[in-house]
């Protein structure tokens, strides 16, 4: 079927609210990475899902935040450039009723911009049906949305819903990304964010926030379809090596084999993975550093 309208949605919020998930749910696969830790997501991702004559094109952010470190500045303006320019926000809150700071922004945002803006109250399947009305009443006198939308990403209801109510906004126009692709990240991005998620899932507290992935090495062997990765982690400091690589290399091994089972999956092929640790502290200040592990700045992202 000819696509005959086409649009970019940004999908908003604080972090931890299910942006991600959402994402995932709304193009059928994994494409985002999600933990029930804070700023998982740091780049920008582009997730695209055809439906009859529409293309979709959604904008997974990171969550806003207060800042501390350059990679947090760089996260944040993300956000912030990724309302700009689209057909449509969604902007994301939990089924609380009350705003807070990042929504106050966020909402701000959308108002200077005034750009079509649907709230999508997710997480329903964790309160009562009357609760929400309390949310939706106190958004609602915030900002006029143009529509208010309840549902659970986590379990699929009302996704549909939302791509029939988003669809309203799209304008008239060909496709933006061929049909058969998901997402505009380098198979090689999707990857080492795999790897990243899975430090996130295993490790405590600050560790994984401090960590960074880099392949060194992505060789897709033609004689036996098996696929060759090199991995290095990067962590702040010489005692958090030793945590991730764990008691006899443990932690390591366990963080590679659940990384390798999510990759051969999204890859559709067998993967051999060998992963390294190594030091590089604050590297998160670190401007050529932050650069190396794909967070440029975002005029050309």
């Amino acid at each position: 079927m000819e696509i005959k309208q086409s649009g970019m949605i940004a999908l908003v919020g604080r972090p931890n609210v299910g942006k991600s998930t959402l994402t995932n749910a709304l193009v059928g696969e994994k494409i985002a990475i999600v933990t029930n830790k804070p700023q998982t997501t740091r780049n920008r991702i582009c997730a695209v899902v055809n439906r009859g004559e529409r293309q979709y094109v959604f904008l997974d952010t990171p969550g806003l935040h207060r800042s501390r470190t350059r990679l947090g500045d760089y996260m944040v303006k993300v956000v912030k450039e990724s309302v700009a320019d689209v057909d449509a926000v969604c902007l994301l809150v939990e089924p609380i009723p009350h705003i807070g700071g990042p929504e106050a922004e966020l909402i701000a945002r959308i108002k200077a911009l005034n750009v079509p803006s649907v709230l999508v109250i997710n997480k329903i399947d964790t309160v009562e049906k009357e609760e929400l009305l309390a949310v939706m009443q106190i958004y609602g006198q915030a900002h006029e949305f143009n529509a208010i939308l309840p549902l659970s990403a986590k379990n699929g209801e009302g996704v549909e819903e939302l791509l029939d109510v988003l669809g309203e906004f799209l304008p008239e126009g060909p496709q933006l990304f061929p049909e058969d692709m998901v997402t505009d990240q380098p198979e090689r991005q999707v990857c080492a964010e795999i790897i990243r998620e899975k430090l996130l899932l295993c490790l405590d507290k600050e560790i994984p926030h401090g960590t960074a992935v880099e392949l060194t090495r992505f060789v897709e062997r033609e004689r036996d379809e098996v696929i060759e990765v090199d991995a290095t982690i990067y962590c702040e400091k010489e005692s958090h090596k030793g945590i991730i690589i764990g008691k006899g290399g443990a932690m390591l091994k366990k963080i590679s084999t659940l990384a390798r089972q999510d990759i051969e999956r999204f890859m559709g092929a067998k993967v051999y993975l060998q992963t390294w640790v190594k030091v590089k502290e604050n590297w998160r200040d670190n401007v050529n550093l932050l650069r190396n592990f794909g967070y440029q700045n975002t005029e050309h992202s």
